[in-house]
């Protein structure tokens, strides 16, 4: 089974920039559609963002549009998460998930694969 695990979290001023990076275990690239969620406390899982297995689709939250990137480093086996004008809001657990068979939407139910998530917290 492909194991992902998530870094590039930490502590960032309001309107600054993070990039987050997802490491799997085995090749990605055409094998899986990749996302990212996060989980905000005393909050529900929240999709962020995913990129299909084939053709790069993304797909984008609300939230998060124009501001957040998905996508994949071939070289390195990950897919990151270029986040830039970061507000408070945006301070969470982010999660790394795949699915084998190419969903980029926003239910995790679908997600069969994920990480144990990274720490992004941003001040104000």
């Amino acid at each position: 089974q492909v194991q992902l695990v998530e870094s590039g979290g930490g502590l960032v001023q309001a309107g600054g920039s993070l990039r987050l990076a997802c490491a799997a275990s085995e090749r990605i690239v055409f094998n899986y559609a990749m996302a990212w969620f996060r989980r905000a406390q005393g909050k529900e899982r929240e999709f962020v963002a995913a990129i299909g297995r084939d053709d790069g689709t993304t797909n984008y939250g609300n939230s998060v549009k124009g501001r957040f990137t998905i996508s994949r480093d071939n070289a390195k086996n990950t897919v990151d998460l270029q986040m830039n004008s970061l507000t408070p809001e945006d301070t969470a657990v982010y999660y790394c998930a795949a699915d084998s068979g190419g969903y980029v939407g926003s239910d995790a139910g679908v997600y069969d694969r994920w990480g144990q998530g990274t720490q992004v917290t941003v001040s104000s």
